[in-house]
């Protein structure tokens, strides 16, 4: 089929794409097998990123028709339709496109030398003593084909079909929610620069419910679950909510998709001999918002830097591309550990003290504590950044009684 490339990342997603990129931009010639006959197809995220992430990445500014609207607020919701809000000093995150930024992606990275082979599967790893040699593949259900490459990076999605092959353990099942999410038209009484946020057990049991508008009166609504039927839990939201229901009464689905969400944090090993897992695979998503893109891509980097590093060396023992794993928890450890915490503490409260804990903090003016905040990825950072602002000091007091009050 080709010439055996430098590298093979599995799947053409943001991350994957990413990956390709900086490996192709430090000289290096990767190949990307993307299952699907095109990239960005099918959406599994509403594309809501932070615009000082992306920035920092090198991706923002991005092209015409790829950003669909800028936030600087947030409104946060509880089940009874008590509301707290927060309005930043300046737009802090992006709507994307999420179709045309991962074809953006793609496109940059193949300008850069990457190469990107469509409809075609990736079926198995090739395994020759405990090393990953290649990969199986499957292209246009035709004959199955050996690739051989010095090193193989995973970044094939939440499934991890292919990581269990190197004997990883994969993320874990407890971790999950199960999501869906709908285009809408006829969206009413929102503020077309903010987010919605229905948070409680009632009617988004295992994350939040969410509502992204754009300018043209439709938006992105979705929810994820722990157990049941996200479709039903979305329709219950969409006509029962206190506030939902006003916004979304007569709104039109026009397109619905589901995923799963792993919030359960970073897997135990994501490197083997040859092999390195990256993005939903390897569960790098905040265990907070369920957000993936972000952390992954950043791992993504990462992970290109470190098998540029074995290829020179020639060296893709699992002991060299060890380094890879460290310099992702180095970067990400302190965030990761804050926020799977916060999951903790989120999953603790029962709906009227979600409705309690929205009121504490509209009352103490932790809005205002928070409305300079430019970073929302690195949230162990944030609230370190904030600790020193006495209203701060007092909701988290308070966050922590909850806590511990509804673990007793």
């Amino acid at each position: 089929m080709c010439d055996s490339p430098d590298a093979i990342i599995i799947g053409g997603g943001p991350v994957g794409s990413y990956a390709a990129l900086n490996l192709a931009k430090l000289g290096f010639k990767p190949t990307v097998f993307e299952e699907h006959s095109a990239i960005g197809f099918p959406s599994h995220c509403a594309g809501h990123l932070s615009i000082r992430s992306l920035n920092t990445m090198g991706l923002y500014p991005l092209p015409n028709g790829i950003v669909e609207n800028i936030f600087n607020a947030a409104n946060f919701y509880s089940p009874i339709g008590t509301k707290f809000s927060i309005r930043f000093s300046h737009p802090v995150t992006a709507s994307l496109n999420r179709a045309r930024f991962d074809q953006y992606l793609a496109r940059r990275a193949e300008v850069a030398g990457a190469r990107f082979v469509l409809s075609t599967r990736v079926q198995s790893l090739v395994m020759e003593n405990d090393f990953v040699k290649g990969v199986n593949i499957l292209n246009n259900g035709r004959k199955e084909e050996f690739i051989h490459s010095k090193i193989t990076l995973d970044a094939e999605g939440i499934s991890s079909r292919l990581l269990k092959q190197t004997g990883l353990k994969a993320l874990k099942p407890q971790g999950l929610v199960y999501a869906v999410e709908a285009n809408v038209e006829n969206v009413k009484n929102v503020e077309r620069d903010a987010v919605e946020v229905y948070l409680g057990k009632a009617y988004a049991s295992g994350l939040y419910g969410w509502l992204i508008p754009t300018l043209d009166g439709s938006a992105k609504v979705g929810l994820a679950v722990k157990r049941g039927n996200p479709r039903e839990s979305l329709r219950k939201l969409m006509t029962k909510h206190p506030v939902a229901s006003k916004q979304l009464s007569k709104a039109k689905i026009t397109q619905i998709t589901y995923h799963a969400i792993t919030l359960g944090g970073p897997i135990e090993k994501t490197y083997g001999n040859g092999f390195l897992a990256v993005g939903d695979c390897a569960s790098q998503v905040k265990p907070s918002t369920g957000g993936g893109v972000i952390f992954g891509l950043t791992c993504a980097k990462i992970a290109a830097e470190t098998a540029c590093e074995a290829i020179r060396q020639a060296d893709f023992s699992s002991v060299a591309l060890k380094v890879y794993q460290k310099r992702c928890s180095d970067l990400l450890g302190f965030d990761f550990s804050v926020m799977l915490r916060l999951r903790r503490f989120l999953d603790s409260l029962s709906d009227e003290k979600v409705d309690e804990m929205l009121r504490f903090c509209g009352k103490l003016g932790v809005n205002k504590a928070l409305s300079d905040v430019d970073e929302i990825d690195f949230q162990g950072k944030l609230m370190l950044k904030v600790l020193g602002k006495p209203s701060m000091l007092a909701a988290i007091a308070y966050f922590v009684m909850l806590y511990l009050s509804a673990n007793t």
